[in-house]
């Protein structure tokens, strides 16, 4: 069961069509036989409609299930992997550039597998087991099992790239941590029984789920810029958008984008649009919509188009090889990048209170001595022992270029090695 305490069967009855028909998530969702030949032809028909409109990708959804071989003889079903590298070929036939963003929660033995060794499957995918370990790591303080995650899905194609996420338009799905892992986060972001869904995960917002608190939700964010891959942000989370659990499942984190004080937060002119806009507290769009903030210099809005338009700046997270630096403290993540000669360092305080770390750059030569900020003018020189000694306040995240800002007289047009 995918919705386990809410669906009853994967198996339904359709009166008007007097037959029996599977579905793997709701009734009202029956399952395509994507292994007939003709489905996946009216599959790659309607990709290329949308094609067609300008689209510039497709999300797939729940690829495990869509690819597997089913049928009432199924009784262990069996991924059909070159249905992938199908659907990518016909896609990039049509439009060089599209992609397909892959929603698979897997285990990092078989991340290949959906990528392809060569490359030639999906050209990217959400990172689920990155994703897990982060909270767990915000919920706990503890960076350790978020870098064994990182390390497990260190390997992919040159060609394909991990989707870096905090929330998505579904519950927070813990279901690859431990029972006690889960139950930690379970009681730091979500108590309430009512907070929680699937016997697996929190179905909470990210900024209510934090607590409201900024420095929290900074940090988390500037943890999804800075972690391999490409960050995936969730509408209305730049805003800071609550969720209203009086609305059922998935649905509370599903509510219409907040765009002013206007009547139904000047989404929709209809008095009762299907899914109510938020409307009361502190989440409501009297004080929480995108017109009031982008007035609001301070505002997380502003905050997140700066530390946006800072990550493009950064090209070594994405192009990058990255190296977890050893620190004593397990409530410190530090992380270096480096790429065609040039690096950036990132340091993140996942504690509640203040840490000094000392730590070394790892880089020899005199550019390591030096660490320029690139959000403030708080810069750091080694001292003589060839350490950086950093003062993080509580939640505290740090964002350094090694060296100095004269890196792109210093970049390299080829692949350069590892300069530690």
């Amino acid at each position: 069961m995918v919705f386990p305490g809410v669906q009853k069967s994967t198996w339904s009855y359709d009166r008007e069509a007097r037959s029996w028909y599977f579905h793997r998530f709701y009734d009202f969702q029956p399952d395509l036989n994507t292994s007939n030949p003709h489905v996946l032809a009216e599959i790659l028909k309607i990709m290329g409609f949308w094609i067609q409109l300008g689209v510039s990708g497709f999300r797939m959804d729940a690829v495990p299930f869509v690819i597997s071989t089913k049928g009432p003889r199924v009784r262990k079903p069996v991924e059909q992997y070159e249905m992938l590298r199908a659907l990518r070929a016909f896609l990039q036939w049509r439009v060089g550039d599209s992609i397909i963003l892959a929603e698979a929660n897997v285990l990092p033995e078989t991340d290949m597998e959906y990528f392809g060794k060569d490359g030639d499957r999906m050209h990217m995918m959400f990172n689920f087991q990155v994703n897990q370990n982060l909270f767990y790591a915000l919920a706990a303080a503890d960076a350790r099992p978020l870098t064994r995650a990182l390390k497990a899905t260190l390997k992919r194609p040159e060609t394909a790239q991990w989707g870096l996420f905090l929330r998505n338009h579904d519950e927070l799905d813990l279901g690859r941590l431990t029972e006690e892992q889960r139950q930690k986060v379970f009681d730091c972001f979500g108590p309430d029984e009512d907070m929680q869904l699937y016997q697996r995960g929190i179905r909470r917002r990210l900024a209510p789920m934090l607590g409201g608190d900024r420095r929290r939700i900074e940090l988390a964010y500037s943890l999804m810029f800075t972690l391999p891959g490409t960050p995936v942000l969730r509408y209305g989370d730049e805003l800071g958008m609550g969720d209203d659990l009086g609305l059922p499942e998935r649905v509370c984190a599903r509510t219409p984008m907040q765009w002013s004080t206007e009547p139904q937060g000047g989404f929709t002119t209809s008095d009762k649009p299907v899914v109510p806009v938020i409307s009361e507290g502190p989440y409501g769009y009297q004080h929480v919509n995108a017109a009031v903030q982008r007035r609001d210099p301070n505002s997380m809005l502003n905050w997140t188009e700066r530390i946006v338009r800072m990550r493009k700046e950064v090209p070594e997270v994405g192009w990058g090889e990255y190296e977890v630096l050893p620190v004593r403290d397990p409530a410190i993540l530090a992380v270096r990048y480096d790429w065609r000669n040039n690096s950036v360092l990132f340091v993140h305080n996942l504690s509640d209170t203040p840490r000094e770390v000392a730590l070394s750059t790892g880089l020899a030569g005199p550019e390591g001595r030096v660490l320029i900020n690139l959000l403030t003018e708080n810069h750091s020189h080694a001292a003589e022992d060839g350490k950086h000694h950093v003062l993080l306040e509580a939640y505290a995240y740090r964002w350094y270029r090694v060296g100095g800002l004269d890196y792109l007289l210093k970049r390299s047009d080829i692949e350069t090695p590892a300069r530690g």
